[in-house]
Formats: structure tokens, sequence, C-alpha cells
């Protein structure tokens, strides 16, 4: 019984970590676009064309605005299973393209940063933003919420 008890409660606080997790990942995503939108543009599309990537120039645009205004949503919980797909997607591409040369290892491929965030994004998408969070408001309001507890 003492078990079920604890289990409930740390159900109940989920909301916490998933937080946390949201602003710690959010945070970097939003100041990182933010830096590569409106400072370092031009840079980040020769770094792309260096990578063989199609459209270099289109693609800085558009990876940079996806991490700029995909880290605000993060941040605030709004669209946070949409908006975790193309960040997912960001961290694949840079896997395959930046960091996949590094790798000798299994070992090596699991301590990329990119390779924890990708994860952390696939989990938002079946998880979602938590309590603290638009989209759960927004759920409320509309009453569809999960109902958790």
């Amino acid at each position: 019984m003492f078990l079920v008890c604890i289990l409930k409660r740390l159900r109940e606080l989920e909301w916490i970590p998933i937080l946390f997790v949201r602003l710690s990942v959010g945070v970097p995503f939003f100041e990182s676009g933010r830096g590569k939108l409106f400072f370092k543009l031009e840079e980040l599309g020769q770094y792309f064309a260096q990578l063989g990537i199609p459209f270099p120039h289109l693609n800085a645009f558009m990876s940079a605005a996806i991490e700029f205004f995909g880290g605000i949503c993060i941040i605030l919980g709004l669209a946070t299973r949409l908006v975790s797909i193309p960040l997912a997607f960001i961290m694949l591409v840079a896997i395959l393209t930046a960091q996949i040369e590094k790798v000798k290892t299994l070992g090596d491929f699991l301590y990329l940063p990119e390779v924890l965030l990708l994860l952390i994004f696939v989990w938002l998408v079946f998880s979602g933003p938590g309590k603290v969070s638009v989209d759960h408001f927004f759920a409320r309001k509309l009453g569809v919420a999960e109902p958790r507890g």
C-alpha cells in the first residue's frame, strides 16, 4: 500500500521534471536559434554548404527559425508535441551530417548531446508538456485534458 501511495504521488508530481526538461532544452534552443537567425545566418548557410546539405541557405534559415520559435514553444509548453517533431529532425540531421564522423563506438554515439536531445524531443512528442503548460491550459478549457493522478 505504501508503494502504491508513493507511485501515485510521483505520478501527480510528474509535471515538475517535465517542466525542468522543457526549460533545460527550450532555453538553449531559443538562444541558439536567436543567435543563428539574427546574427549568424550567413555563416550557418556557409557551414551547411560545407556539410553538403542541399539548399544550404534556405535550410539554415529554416533550422534557425525552428530552433528560435521551437525553443519559445517548448519553454511555454505551446504545441509541444507538434514542435518537438521538427526539433527532433534537426537533431537527427545534425547527427548524420556533422557528428557521425566523430563516432567510433556505440559509447561515442551515446555521448553525443544531439542523441540525448533527439530522445528528449521524441519523449516530448509522446509525453506532452505536462500540467504547467499552455497546451494543458487550453486542453482543460476545451475539456480534453488527460485525467491523471
